[in-house]
């Protein structure tokens, strides 16, 4: 099984797609068979993902459940694929998610619906291919195939049709996100004519001999980084962000922003030009701290909560970022954790904000109160996931976010560190004001007022059956990786542990060449040995 497991679960969701696609088009309109389907093909993914972790071999360095077979002779491309433990928890996410997505789409989507879930279940494979890829062309099919379901998607099934702010929330993605894909794809052309290999090894084999011409390597890097910047996305770069969160589908939304870029920038980018990357860490930190605050700031004053959640996340990748370029191993290591909590917390928040959407598409915090009597359920998941996001102690947002603040007061700056500290504060506020209005103001509800039967208070309904156990699956991992972190950590550190061993390469080859470390605390760490990995924690 581990040697094929990973196929498996690359396949099952084309599997799914086939057999929707198959469907008559009256079972589309009588009955509701492509989610169902859809549903349980994600759980059987689900449930393949789950294989990896419990095979996994927590403290051994390099990728297990590998597959390396020859696919095209000229180029030489091959399907080669495995993970290790920066990849591992991210195809288990792709998996969760998958179902929740399943869930939040029931109602939603009334049209179409074999289109729609053929589309889902295509991105399902697309991300996990992106995580599993150890050829560096495979790994682009893979990134570009991820593009297009949420640009059609979002253009066809988007929340405001009518007036073509879903087409151009769809393109204005598509435009941002495949247009630096052009340069990437030059760039993997580039040192394929210099290694001969796609393949990842060989390739970084090949930069840290340094025998690649200096110059035009770093212009890689650079097409490297800006790919997978806009994919984050870093503040700048983040011009998709909001209306994409205020039209897509909440299936879509939910897994369109953070995870593949994050992932990308520390496997492609830190791990695959550790030198070049300290080049660009001291403006890649300079954008993540800003970022955070900018995100908080324009949180707090948003009156539509699509757009809080847009730049709500905004400052939780910023946070990742930060983490990821201090080159600390707290930080590295929060940034990781909290890659994965931030498509938990994410993913419970969009469904929960798309239950209050769904009965009179209004989206305007003003446009509620007093909610908490009429949706218990909603009120009370809603309300663990915001604690989450804000940091809370003993919830899964807090680890991350100490790791990342503590990784950069103590080995990157301190006035950075406040920066990103304020962006906590703020997100305290913005989140606590959301639970206020939406259901803890004091204001009679619509149906007591005299309101039209069609104000948002007055339909709100509570979370279904299905919808409550989804959220409260998500809120116990919250609280199991607030409280146990090393769920996950006993898995990620041995792979940083090997990021970090290039980073001190990359270090002693920037000094080799004369030029100052960008952090000379941040040298300090990633010069002493791996264990501190867990020290550092």
């Amino acid at each position: 099984m581990d040697g094929m497991i990973l196929t498996l679960i690359l396949l099952a969701p084309l599997a799914g797609m086939a057999l929707i696609l198959l469907l008559p088009d009256r079972d589309e309109q009588s009955t509701n068979l492509p989610a169902w389907l859809a549903l349980l093909t994600s759980l059987f993914t689900f449930a393949c993902t789950l294989h990896l972790p419990a095979h996994f071999v927590a403290h051994q360095t390099g990728f297990q459940f590998e597959e390396n077979l020859a696919w095209i002779n000229s180029p030489a491309i091959r399907y080669h694929v495995g993970v290790d433990g920066l990849s591992l928890w991210l195809v288990v996410l792709v998996g969760l998610l998958a179902p929740v997505g399943v869930l939040a789409s029931w109602r939603a989507v009334k049209k179409d619906r074999k289109l729609f879930y053929a589309l889902f279940l295509l991105q399902q494979t697309a991300m996990v291919g992106v995580f599993v890829s150890l050829d560096l062309m495979l790994y682009y099919g893979f990134w570009e195939l991820s593009l297009i379901p949420i640009a059609v998607l979002t253009a066809m099934f988007g929340r405001n049709l009518g007036d073509a702010s879903a087409a151009k929330a769809a393109l204005r993605f598509f435009l941002y996100t495949f247009i630096p894909s052009a340069p990437l794809l030059v760039a993997l052309l580039w040192l394929y004519a210099h290694t001969g290999s796609f393949d990842y090894a060989t390739v970084q084999a090949a930069i840290a001999s340094g025998t690649l011409p200096g110059w035009q390597l770093a212009w890689v890097s650079v097409a490297f980084l800006i790919a997978f910047a806009v994919k984050v996305p870093v503040l700048g770069l983040h011009g998709w962000l909001p209306d994409l969160f205020s039209e897509a589908p909440v299936a879509i939304a939910m897994i369109a922003a953070g995870k593949l870029g994050l992932y990308s920038l520390i496997r492609f980018h830190v791990e695959l030009f550790p030198a070049l990357a300290h080049r660009a860490a001291p403006w890649m930190i300079a954008l993540a701290a800003v970022g955070i605050l900018y995100g908080a700031l324009l949180a707090l004053v948003q009156k539509d909560f699509w757009k809080l959640l847009a730049y709500a996340t905004l400052g939780s990748l910023s946070f990742c970022t930060l983490g990821i370029y201090g080159f600390t191993a707290a930080g590295m290591s929060g940034a990781v954790l909290q890659t994965l909590n931030e498509g938990i917390i994410g993913a419970a928040l969009f469904l929960l904000f798309g239950v209050l959407y769904e009965p009179a598409s209004a989206s305007k915090l003003a446009d509620f109160g007093g909610l908490a009597t009429k949706t218990p359920r909603l009120a009370t998941l809603f309300t663990i996931a915001s604690l989450a996001l804000i940091g809370l102690p003993l919830l899964n947002g807090f680890v991350g976010e100490f790791l990342v603040l503590s990784g950069t007061f103590t080995g990157v700056s301190r006035v950075w560190a406040t920066v990103a500290a304020l962006g906590v504060i703020l997100s305290a506020a913005y989140m606590l004001g959301a639970i206020q209005k939406i259901f803890l103001a004091t204001g009679a509800p619509a149906h007591a007022t005299g309101h039209a039967a069609g104000h948002p208070s007055a339909t709100a309904r509570d979370l279904t059956g299905s919808e409550t156990v989804a959220v409260a699956l998500l809120a116990l991992l919250m609280l199991a990786l607030g409280i146990q972190p090393g769920l996950a950590t006993d898995a990620i550190e041995p792979a940083l542990q090997s990021i970090t061993q290039s980073l001190r390469m990359g270090a002693q080859s920037r000094n080799a060449a004369n030029l100052s470390p960008t952090h000379p605390e941040s040298a300090t760490v990633i010069a002493s040995s791996p264990a501190n990995l867990k020290g550092g924690r």
